[in-house]
């Protein structure tokens, strides 16, 4: 049977993944994907805690709302990530200072 130690197991490794892949990647595109695993892992918490509470729904609409979250975020970020690559035909995050002024 699966238990709450299980889902969080996973919701830890899929934290872990993402947030190495966000310290560690260059590329504005992986940095996007690490943070939705940050947020799919933050949704399966919220789903878990909900399933294992005696009939509690608020983690599920919580998880609801970080996936529209989530949506609006890479629609916001994939048209600054491609603003980016129109003016520095690159998206390596560390010539992104280059769009201050």
């Amino acid at each position: 049977m699966i238990e709450l130690n299980h889902y969080l197991i996973v919701s830890a490794a899929l934290f872990s993944l993402g947030m190495i892949c966000v310290l560690i990647r260059k590329n504005a595109v992986h940095v996007l994907m690490g943070i939705e695993l940050i947020l799919n892992a933050a949704n399966l918490n919220l789903v878990a805690f909900s399933r294992f509470s005696a009939a509690n729904l608020n983690g599920q609409l919580f998880a609801i709302f970080v996936i529209v979250i989530a949506a609006a975020e890479t629609a916001v970020a994939l048209a600054i990530v491609l603003s980016m690559y129109r003016l520095l035909k690159s998206v390596n995050l560390d010539r992104a200072d280059t769009l201050k002024g």
